[in-house]
């Protein structure tokens, strides 16, 4: 793979040429030269007006296999995951078998190779998310999981939390903890509050989520292990995790884009395209889910990306399952947001991996190409575009600002 990237903007905080428009030569799947009117005969990318960044890294994603195919796989995640401007993908195990045994993690290991997005297995918490025993996380880690998490399947017992965060300081393993207090939760489908009172729907309170933060923040400090919060989505879960770090608490968390632009009013015509959970909060909640972005306690942006049939969607919104497919529109949403290039970068590529201790791209002579070439241009999310195995996102068929243009990573580079 050999291509020339010709004038654009460089947007890394670790690279010598952060800021500067400049060519950027790629001989091999290596970044050979960085400079101004570089010559190269073969393919040539025009980056005028555009940023060329390391490429993105989502913390959070459902892909299907194992045993969900029909919703996603690897080969449908890999484009959409690039066409989204991500290198990387953290897999959460809400898959069926759930990803609980070394052999399951080797496995997804052996399927992930040879796909320009590197995918991360992510190994259960609990045997079979069940809550109740131990998985085999030393051997896991071993195989090549990255984390732990139950995934969408809260861990209700204190005393297991409690234990997986000892064993997993002992090898320096992350666990992520999905924070819903399921007896108060109980079977709502949207957010308690004015637009649950008008649709006369069950609401999800607030402290639902914020009372198991509570919980696992304690139990992280007595521990003295690290915990990562994902999907936050209220205002008081910021607070929580913004006075813990003060604190000295090691803990990151993470918010779901979706999150950062839509409110419970979406769902005033119960459109199931916007039934995701945590649920859709108030403008409050959003207002400080943004405010926790900018100052840092809010560490990294991710997709939540959640594709299901469309017998699972085309339903009573009672009845539909939860989820939005969402690794090609993170960046549109980011930028809808108000954040800018330098932030999504941050954000979506040095944070991320930096969670995972993963190494962190850089433009720079001599580093494999791992890159992103973006900008904030308009284009239509349309059916055809639309490279995920499902289509349950409500902004199929809309103008989106906020466009990937090329996605490079091992040696193989995607144009869109």
């Amino acid at each position: 793979m050999n291509i020339l990237i010709k004038s654009c903007t460089i947007v890394d905080p670790s690279s010598d040429h952060n800021g500067k428009v400049a060519d950027v030569l790629i001989e091999n799947g290596e970044i050979v030269k960085i400079g101004s009117s570089l010559k190269f005969e073969g393919e040539n990318i025009d980056g005028k007006g555009k940023y060329l960044a390391p490429g993105f890294f989502d913390l959070h994603a459902n892909l299907g296999e194992l045993g969900v195919e029909t919703k996603e796989d690897f080969i449908t995640g890999n484009v959409a995951a690039a066409a989204g401007g991500f290198t990387g993908v953290g897999m959460m195990p809400n898959t069926k078998p759930a990803v609980d045994s070394k052999s399951q993690v080797e496995y997804l290991k052996n399927r992930a190779k040879n796909l320009l997005v590197d995918i991360y297995p992510y190994g259960t918490l609990s045997q079979k998310r069940e809550g109740k025993d131990l998985a085999e996380l030393f051997d896991m880690t071993n195989s090549g999981a990255v984390a732990f998490s139950d995934g969408n399947e809260p861990v209700q017992d204190a005393g297991l939390m409690e234990r997986a965060l000892l064993y997993a300081k002992g090898f320096d393993a992350l666990v992520i903890s999905y924070p819903e207090e399921r007896s108060i939760a109980g079977g709502a489908k949207m957010n308690e509050g004015k637009m649950s009172t008008y649709l006369g729907m069950k609401g999800i309170p607030n402290i639902a989520e914020e009372l198991m933060i509570v919980r696992d923040l304690y139990l992280a400090e007595y521990t003295d292990a690290k915990i990562h919060f994902t999907t936050i989505s209220t205002a008081h879960a910021v607070e929580l995790i913004k006075q813990a770090k003060k604190k000295g608490i090691n803990v990151t968390c993470d918010v779901a884009a979706h999150h950062l632009v839509l409110t419970e009013e979406a769902l005033h015509d119960f459109d199931s395209n916007y039934k995701v959970k945590p649920p859709l909060r108030t403008k409050t909640d959003v207002k400080a889910l943004l405010k926790g972005v900018q100052d840092g306690t809010i560490d990294t942006i991710v997709s939540q990306h959640t594709p299901q049939e469309i017998e699972f969607k085309a339903v009573e919104f009672e009845i539909a399952a939860y989820g939005i497919i969402a690794l090609q529109t993170v960046l549109p949403l980011l930028v809808q947001a108000g954040l800018k290039p330098e932030q999504i970068v941050e954000k979506l590529s040095v944070k991320s991996r930096q969670i995972l201790n993963l190494p962190v791209p850089s433009v720079t002579v001599g580093q494999q190409a791992n890159l992103v070439l973006f900008d904030e241009s308009e284009w239509e999310y349309t059916e055809k575009v639309n490279y995920s195995k499902s289509k349950n996102s409500p902004y199929i068929g809309q103008q989106l600002k906020g466009k990937v243009w090329a996605t490079i990573n091992n040696a193989q580079v995607m144009q869109f």
